[in-house]
C-alpha cells in the first residue's frame, strides 16, 4: 500500500544505498568531500531510526 510505513522505510533504504553509491562514485572521480559523507551518515541514521521505530 503506498504511504504505508513499510513502503516508506523501503524507499529510505533504497535512497540510502543509492546515496552511498553516488557519494562513493563522486569520491573516486573528484576526491573526497566531507559534507557529502556527513550527509550520507545523517541519511543512514534517519533510515536506521525508521527501521527501529517500525519494528518497535
Amino acid at each position: 500500500m503506498p504511504g504505508s510505513p513499510d513502503s516508506s522505510t523501503k524507499t529510505m533504504g533504497v535512497l540510502t544505498v543509492g546515496g552511498l553509491v553516488a557519494v562513493t562514485a563522486y569520491t573516486v572521480a573528484l576526491g573526497s568531500n566531507g559534507w557529502l559523507w556527513f550527509g550520507w551518515v545523517v541519511l543512514g541514521l534517519i533510515t536506521l531510526g525508521m527501521v527501529a521505530t517500525r519494528s518497535a
